[in-house]
């Protein structure tokens, strides 16, 4: 292998690194041959120049700057599409710059944020957040770009038909406080459908017909404006036209119907016509079928409005009338900025409205914040620790609701009552479920044991439920008379199942008092078809036992009284009436053993009474002859000149008490005295008889 020969080092100044054109050697740091490079052998170094005086540059004024940055922007909107691109950042900073709020570059970046802040709260709108998208929308110029927002709004509606009640509930909204921006998005609606119409654009008809029908349901605009569609859509029939119709009518029936049946009947005539006669295909028909089998079901899934959406008072609603065929101006202008020398003019009164809208202060008020802060501060922890009282009984509501529910759909009593047991009652609210099972016991057209036997199950579960269902007897009892028969004969035959299964206790029945005066005639009926059911239930020998119970007499006391004749006959005669006369054997023998009355003192007999008694002890033959002949002839034979007294009959009278009594007392002196004499007369006579007195003719007695 041969040796490679070393190459001959350079020396140090073959070392030196070549010099450039107009420069120097000298480097700061350069060694050679381990030393610094000195003065001597550095090379003669080149005489530089004197430094130049700069003069200071000038810096640009505000107005400068304003004027280039406005140079810039306007540049910049005047360049076509496709340009050069221009970072966000870069672009908020040239708009910051701008200030002049009377220049027309910075009302036009207003405009620019105006246009994209109602697109963007518009597409973004929801049935969700429709109550926060509202306050934010009102935040805007809404009077200076109501032009904006019906484009908008109409854009999003023709790109996603199903959100059409949010976007007419969300323009309804909007109507109320600006009726200028309703009335605008009314009239384009109308001047895009005649368009469409005149094209033949089944889209665009479909798109607008739509939100027009939505519009109307919200009361936007009056249903005179439908009527007119579907008269003209209905004219001239043809396959898109109906299809057309049939979609605004599936919208707009429920409302027309409520609000002018007269047309709503004209226009199913129409239809009907159409589906007769007219040459439309089959699909166009079945369509047709189909309409009249939604109106048939009451349009149930096609609302007029939904009940999340009908968020508008009828009170503020404001109706628009536009006829479909009149001159309409559209103002196109609205969608284009304008430079507005009252800017600054309009934007405070619009504030100003603003503040009214949405409730809030007015400028004095915002200046005033920072000296109440404090305050306002202390106001709100107040408020927070203020208890927060539902007065609109929304839980009450809701816990029925849902008591109802679970009672209808159960099929078996234990079921229900296992049910129910797992509902989360509040403390004071444990009345409500014996309330609502009686209640819907009364509802159904006849009694169902069902109800009876989940009141048997929860009375017997716990002493807590007795004592909350004897309670709704009693209040049911006082108010019987509120309800219709139907619902009484549930409620009576309900609580005579609990009597008559010992659910509840038969001291309840001391709230009733069965007499003339306590009771009326819904209560009468109660308590007939309650006892009528105890005895269904137990059999009348029961029922009998349980009446004559010791321990529950004192709870009876109202049904079968004792206290006076009269309420005892009431009792009789009304137990009796309803074919349980064996419950008021006691109440008769206790009736027949009453004392009677006591009678008063006798009175004098008068000199008429001693006189004719005196005259019946001088019994004679001839005295009785002569007294037999001295008879007192008619009243009417001696009364010939004299007028006819106007007393009526003394039998036609009712004879008082005391002259009863004295009739009697007459009646039983009579017997006594006056009997024994006229039979010894008559002894004395037969024996003259016998002695022969009795041939003479002129002893005759």
């Amino acid at each position: 292998m041969a040796s490679r020969s070393p190459s001959p080092r350079p020396g140090p100044s073959e070392r030196r690194r070549p010099q450039r054109n107009g420069g120097d050697s000298y480097r700061p740091g350069e060694r050679e041959n381990g030393r610094t490079p000195s003065r001597d052998d550095a090379e003669p170094l080149r005489q530089r120049s004197p430094p130049r005086r700069r003069s200071p540059v000038a810096m640009p004024t505000d107005e400068e700057k304003q004027a280039a940055a406005k140079a810039e922007y306007q540049k910049m909107l005047n360049a076509r599409s496709g340009g050069t691109y221009i970072p966000p950042a870069r672009l908020r900073a040239l708009q910051a710059q701008i200030t002049d709020k009377s220049s027309k570059e910075y009302q036009r970046m207003a405009w620019e944020a105006l246009k994209k802040s109602i697109n963007g709260l518009i597409n973004k709108v929801s049935i969700a957040n429709l109550k926060f998208i509202v306050p934010e929308l009102f935040a805007e110029n809404l009077i200076r770009g109501r032009g904006l927002f019906c484009r908008s709004i109409m854009k999003a509606q023709a790109a996603s038909l199903p959100f059409t009640p949010i976007y007419a509930a969300f323009a309804a909204i909007v109507n109320t406080k600006l009726p200028q921006v309703g009335e605008l998005l009314v009239k384009r609606l109308v001047t895009v459908f005649r368009k469409g119409f005149k094209r033949n654009d089944k889209a665009v008809c479909l798109s607008s017909a739509m939100f027009l029908a939505h519009l109307c349901n919200q009361q936007v605009v009056h249903e005179m404006l439908a009527a007119q569609m579907l008269l003209l859509l209905l004219s001239k029939p043809t396959d898109d036209s109906v299809e057309i119709a049939v979609g605004l009518m599936k919208e707009v029936g429920q409302h027309m119907e409520e609000m002018s049946p007269p047309i709503a009947m004209a226009v199913f005539d129409q239809f009907r016509t159409i589906l007769n006669e007219a040459d439309i295909e089959k699909r166009v028909q079945y369509m047709v079928e189909v309409l009249f089998q939604v109106r048939r079901d009451k349009f149930k899934d096609n609302p007029a409005v939904k009940e999340e959406l009908d968020l508008i008072e009828e009170e503020d609603q404001i109706t628009h009338r536009v006829e479909l065929d009149a001159t309409i101006d559209v103002q196109d202008g609205l969608n284009v900025f304008k430079y507005d020398p009252d800017w600054e003019e309009n934007e405070a009164a619009y504030k100003k409205l603003k503040g009214e809208i949405l409730g809030e202060g007015s400028d004095y008020d915002d200046d005033d914040d920072d000296e109440d802060g404090s305050s306002d501060e202390e106001e709100d922890s107040q408020e927070k620790a203020m208890e927060i009282k539902d007065q609109t009984n929304t839980d009450l509501v809701n816990l029925r609701k849902t008591i109802y529910l679970t009672i209808m759909s159960s099929m078996e009593a234990d079921e229900c009552v296992h049910k129910l047991m797992k509902v989360n009652l509040p403390v004071g609210q444990e009345p409500e479920l014996p309330s609502m099972v009686v209640e819907c016991c009364s509802q159904e057209k006849t009694y169902t044991k069902f109800f009876g036997m989940i009141g048997e199950r929860f009375a017997k579960i716990n002493r807590l439920w007795t004592d909350l269902f004897e309670q709704s007897f009693m209040k049911y009892y006082d108010t019987i008379h509120r309800y219709e028969t139907n619902r009484l004969r549930n409620i009576a035959r309900f609580f005579g199942h609990l009597f008559g299964s010992d659910a509840i206790g038969w001291h309840a029945l001391s709230v009733v008092h069965l007499n003339e005066d306590e009771t009326t005639s819904a209560s009468r009926i109660f308590i007939k078809i309650l006892f009528q059911e105890i005895a269904e239930e137990l059999g009348m020998p029961k029922v009998q036992a349980r009446m004559k119970d010791e321990t529950l007499q004192p709870s009876f006391e109202g049904l079968f009284p004792h206290d006076n004749p009269r309420n005892i006959r009431f009792s009789i005669n009304y137990f009796t009436s309803i074919g349980m006369g064996a419950l008021t054997e006691e109440m008769r023998e206790y009736l027949a053993k009453m004392p009677k009355p006591g009678l008063p003192a006798p009175a004098k007999a008068a000199e008429s009474d001693s006189d004719s008694v005196s005259s019946y002890s001088s019994y004679t033959g001839s005295s009785y002859s002569s007294r037999s002949r001295s008879r007192t002839p008619p009243r009417r034979a001696l009364s010939r000149g004299r007028t006819l007294s106007r007393t009526p009959p003394r039998r036609g009278r009712p004879v008082s008490y005391s002259r009863r009594v004295r009739l009697a007392e007459l009646h039983e002196r009579i017997r006594t005295r006056l009997v024994p004499h006229v039979e010894s007369v008559a002894t004395a006579a037969i024996r003259a008889t016998d002695h022969g007195l009795g041939h003479h003719p002129d002893k005759r007695a």
